[in-house]
């Protein structure tokens, strides 16, 4: 972003040398405006962009994820659904984790120790070991459940 400023303040730079050839002084003062804002940019610092993936991990508390699906890559709280599509035969969904990497999924396939048992509109729904279920929504919300 700042190379594209800076070619677009020399360009302009050189478009006003040329209409204000006749006049040397201001020509040197237009000149002396351009390096300095060309200073100014270089040091502005760098500002990473946010990934989109990230979600709400800067606002969210870790207190409603249990301490067990803290530390699981492949916990079901480290995803977003991202797509679901049902149909008379198959049904998939689509996962995304924080790096962004997308993960689809048909019905009866594990994520990680949960597998994915039904869908919803808006919906997925896992099922634990223990028999218990697990529900994630667009809103990346996780709930569980004992019966869905």
């Amino acid at each position: 972003m700042n190379f594209f400023k800076i070619l677009f303040i020399i360009t302009f730079s050189l478009i006003a040398n040329a209409a204000f050839a006749d006049n040397h002084d201001q020509k040197q003062e237009v000149l002396d405006a351009a390096k300095e804002i060309v200073k100014e940019m270089e040091e502005d610092e760098e500002v990473p962009l946010n990934d989109p993936f990230a979600g709400n991990e800067g606002t969210s508390s870790s207190a409603s994820i249990p301490q067990d699906e803290q530390d699981n890559e492949m916990s079901l709280y480290n995803f977003k659904l991202a797509g679901l599509i049902s149909g008379k035969d198959y049904s998939y969904i689509s996962l995304v984790n924080s790096g962004g990497e997308v993960l689809t999924m048909t019905l009866g396939q594990y994520l990680g120790e949960i597998q994915l048992v039904d869908l919803r509109l808006t919906e997925a729904i896992f099922k634990k070991d223990d028999g218990k279920f697990m529900i994630i929504d667009f809103n990346n919300q996780v709930r569980e459940a004992d019966d869905y």
